[in-house]
């Protein structure tokens, strides 16, 4: 069976010996939208993030596994691989730590105001805040209680605050004090001061914080996008943040990325922007070949 291998992740040479000795003919191609090391319809299996937006999945007859290096699945033609019946993965748990740990520094960073004490040290200014605030007796709120959300959920726990997670259901979930629906998130956006969005971007979440959402946010709230700039109305966000002030957003997704240099998210005082960088950890590259190498190996052997 063929296999084929994107840069997309960047394996060693004991990885892709590991990814031969299951018995694939493992090709690689660095770029996703350079031209194929062999023709579509002789694919078996693929690693890959973005292959298929320049490549159609149609000529990829053979085509029975796909493992995505990456979370969402916005960048896959979802429909078809369903009507084929092909086996897909994503990424699912791989950078949920480091996208928590993101979290945690953004609100922290900003509630110990930490750009402002970095920017006297540079000055040599001995210079007090009387304007830190603590998170203990904040209310928070994830939107997206999956594997990332329950991550940033574990990690605020020792905070003392109290965390309300916003899913499709109201199941009892791992670090969450409540749990609510995503449909119930607009009408209760005014009791939390902080708001963490790592919901994956569908037609029921895009644009979910929207001008209402934002301007009915509580008096000096902060919302953290770590999960996908569609969630967000980047254009009504750039409005309420000029009229409110008192709010605080830290943002590492956009719309369209990069984020053009003629934004005015760039130069806004109350926006800390961030390149699609969250995701990243010393721990990626382990947990994303574990499941990529289980996965692949749970395939080969049911196709024997």
């Amino acid at each position: 069976m063929n296999l084929l291998l994107t840069g997309c992740f960047k394996y060693s040479e004991e990885q892709m010996q590991k990814l031969n000795s299951l018995g694939f003919s493992v090709y690689f191609m660095q770029q996703e939208k350079e031209d194929l090391p062999l023709a579509a319809d002789e694919v078996d299996a693929v690693v890959c993030n973005g292959l298929f937006l320049t490549h159609d999945i149609g000529k990829f007859q053979r085509l029975s596994f796909i493992q995505l290096t990456s979370v969402g699945l916005d960048r896959v033609p979802v429909d078809k691989i369903k009507e084929r019946g092909i086996e897909l993965h994503n990424a699912r748990g791989v950078y949920s730590v480091p996208m928590a740990e993101w979290a945690v520094f953004r609100i922290l960073e900003h509630c110990k105001q930490g750009g402002f004490f970095r920017k006297e040290q540079k000055n040599c200014c001995w210079t007090k805040h009387r304007g830190l605030r603590e998170l203990a007796g904040s209310k928070i709120a994830v939107v997206g209680a999956g594997n990332v959300g329950q991550e940033v959920a574990k990690r605020f726990v020792p905070f003392g605050v109290k965390i309300t997670g916003f899913d499709i259901h109201k199941n009892e979930t791992v670090g969450f004090e409540e749990m609510d629906l995503t449909e119930n998130f607009r009408a209760r956006v005014s009791e939390f001061d902080v708001i963490v969005l790592t919901a994956p971007l569908l037609p029921s979440t895009r644009g979910l914080i929207n001008r209402d959402v934002l301007m009915n946010m509580k008096q000096n709230a902060m919302i953290v996008n770590i999960a996908r700039g569609g969630l967000i109305d980047e254009k009504a966000m750039c409005e309420v943040l000029n009229i409110r002030q008192d709010l605080f957003a830290a943002l590492d997704v956009f719309e369209t990325e990069p984020l053009d240099e003629t934004n005015p998210l760039w130069t806004m005082n109350n926006v800390a922007v961030s390149p699609h960088n969250s995701f990243v950890g010393n721990g990626n590259n382990k947990r994303m070949f574990d499941l990529m190498y289980l996965n692949l190996k749970r395939f080969i052997n049911k196709s024997k």
